[in-house]
């Protein structure tokens, strides 16, 4: 079947993560059940009069704009690539165009917000669970990695001497991060206490849980989201809030977007630009409470 091949590839030869692969299996199969139920067809056999019928569903669904995005964008990759082993002889994709989505600010929590929780002493006890817990934001705000990157980290991921960590991002691409004193030392006593736990396995896992097993997106998810709730009142308390508030400080602080862009590990310049929206917006704020004619 052409989607399990596609799948194959994009696994094996693109090198896609497995949250990618396992999003466009489930936008490929969500369009072949589609296809088969609504007109018996294929998805080799699909016209773009079928894709737009199939918008059209999604819509009558109130699946969102970016939703709908995200899945034309699998459908592209897909027939993009049975074109080119010449399983179709031109792409139905090439007339269709993806519903506009409204321009959204990337949510980001203060610093000074992120800065009390961390440093006040307030919200966090000496137990492993609760260092291991205040670790884990340190280290999403203090490198702006991504979630997958985070439950990726291993001990030997760590240089204490460069004071750097390496992190596979996206399509396994290294990147090196540099990182504060204060964030290596936490680091260090982070490991050592891990190893005091005594553990039945011993994993290099950077991270783990109370059990000392790997630790998992949800398990993340939670712990970011409870201790957010601590400082913020705002809906979106996931780990991408804390990338998007690691990238929104540096811009605020002077720092170069193509810089920003390295430590991010963007693929180009246009996905950091979004930042520079925050940083207008807080201009004029402080303009709204400074000026005298505002």
């Amino acid at each position: 079947m052409s989607v399990e091949s596609f799948l194959i590839y994009i696994e094996h030869e693109k090198r896609y993560s497995p949250h990618t692969v396992l999003a466009y299996r489930t936008d490929l199969l969500h369009f072949t059940d589609f296809l088969e139920h609504t007109f018996e067809l294929q998805p080799e056999a699909a016209k773009h009069i079928h894709i737009r019928d199939y918008i059209v569903r999604l819509m009558d669904e109130q699946i969102g704009a970016s939703s709908i995005g995200r899945k034309l964008s699998s459908l592209r990759s897909f027939y993009k690539y049975l074109h080119r082993r010449k399983i179709i002889t031109g792409s139905p994709m090439t007339m269709i165009k993806a519903p506009k989505v409204p321009a959204r600010l990337p949510v980001f929590v203060d610093e000074e917000k992120l800065d009390h929780l961390l440093d006040s002493g307030e919200f966090f006890d000496e137990s492993f669970p609760s260092q291991r817990d205040k670790l884990v934001i340190e280290v999403l705000f203090g490198t702006g990695m991504r979630l997958a990157e985070l439950l990726g980290l291993k001990e030997s991921d760590i240089d204490f001497y460069e004071e750097t960590i390496r992190v596979l991002g996206k399509r396994k691409k290294e990147r090196i991060i540099p990182v504060t004193k204060q964030l290596v030392l936490q680091l260090k006593t982070y490991i050592d206490f891990k190893a005091s736990q005594n553990f039945d396995n011993k994993i290099e896992d950077l991270f783990v849980t109370n059990k000392g097993t790997a630790v998992y997106p949800l398990f993340i998810y939670k712990i970011v989201k409870s201790y957010l709730t601590y400082i913020s009142t705002q809906d979106k308390k996931s780990p991408h809030v804390l990338r998007h508030s690691y990238a929104t400080s540096l811009l605020n602080r002077g720092a170069d977007l193509n810089a920003i862009k390295e430590l991010l590990g963007h693929a180009s310049l246009a996905a950091t630009q979004v930042y520079t929206h925050n940083a207008i917006e807080r201009l004029k704020t402080i303009y709204k409470q400074a000026h005298p004619k505002a």
